[in-house]
């Protein structure tokens, strides 16, 4: 019987094979985001904290966006060196190009935008007046569309970039009470598919992802308030139990890396089957 003799390592082990070795790291590098500069709305708390949190582990530099300096400031001390802090209110229209502008000019060029910053309103239909519908659309999608264009202005001339939106289960099924914010979700998952189009061809990728009910301290708050509110939820969650705010932080590194170069003009729901539930 002939026997193969493995060659040894200095430490007497067998040497592993190196194509093997190199094929791990590859993978690996697909889903890392080092050396990218991502800009993450509302990353403050919540969600958009999340996401700030899971794209600096994955190596990225994330600047993020608020209203509340104090917010912002704190989830810096907690996120640590890798993310850096602005206040801006998004509702400000004239205020964004500037602002990609000062961020590009500081901290190089934005390879990664997320969307995350949004407000809701929950109220019947026919109370909801026409100053409140406007300001649900006006944050959710009139701000949302002028920064995307202040940052694919420049991706699409890099030839170069990502974009993530942050949908909702508003915009794939109806949901009592929040009329304005289905109306401002639903628009964005056709904007996702028009700009996906248009920007295709410039290598610049853009997609949504659309949470499910995802246990963060405000719907925490909410849910423990309204019993008949979480019983449903659940009950409509094939996996029969909330998110967490890391799952959808991971799904966004995932849409932003490279290892997900073939996927734009798509919706991913992470939601545990809520939106295929019955």
């Amino acid at each position: 019987m002939k026997h193969i003799v493995e060659p040894l390592s200095q430490n007497g082990r067998p040497e592993q094979a190196a194509p093997a070795t190199a094929s791990r790291a590859a993978h690996q590098q697909a889903f890392s985001l080092e050396g990218r500069l991502a800009l993450v709305t509302g990353g403050g708390s919540g969600i958009g904290l999340e996401i700030a949190r899971c794209m600096a582990q994955a190596g990225a530099t994330v600047v993020i966006t608020g209203r509340r300096e104090e917010v912002l400031k704190e989830a810096k001390r907690e996120l640590g060196e890798r993310v850096e802090y602005l206040v801006n209110d998004i509702c400000d229209l004239t205020s964004l190009d500037g602002l990609v502008e000062h961020i590009e000019a500081t901290y190089g060029p934005v390879d990664v935008l997320v969307n995350n910053a949004g407000i809701n309103l929950k109220k019947p239909a026919l109370q909801v007046t026409d100053e409140e519908f406007s300001r649900i659309i006006h944050t959710n999608l009139n701000a949302v569309f002028a920064l995307t264009r202040a940052c694919a202005q420049r991706m699409v001339a890099r030839r170069s970039g990502v974009i993530l939106m942050i949908s909702s289960m508003a915009a794939y099924y109806g949901i009592d009470r929040v009329v304005a914010y289905a109306a401002s979700k639903s628009a964005v998952e056709g904007m996702v598919k028009v700009l996906a189009s248009e920007f295709s061809g410039d290598n610049v990728r853009v997609n949504a992802i659309a949470p499910g009910f995802i246990e963060t301290e405000m719907s925490r708050t909410a849910m423990n308030s309204d019993p008949d509110r979480k019983s449903r939820a659940l009950r409509r969650t094939p996996m029969g139990s909330f998110g967490q705010p890391e799952d959808i932080g991971r799904a966004a590194v995932f849409l932003a890396s490279d290892a997900a170069r073939y996927i734009t003009g798509a919706s991913l729901p992470v939601d545990g089957g809520n939106s295929i539930g019955f």
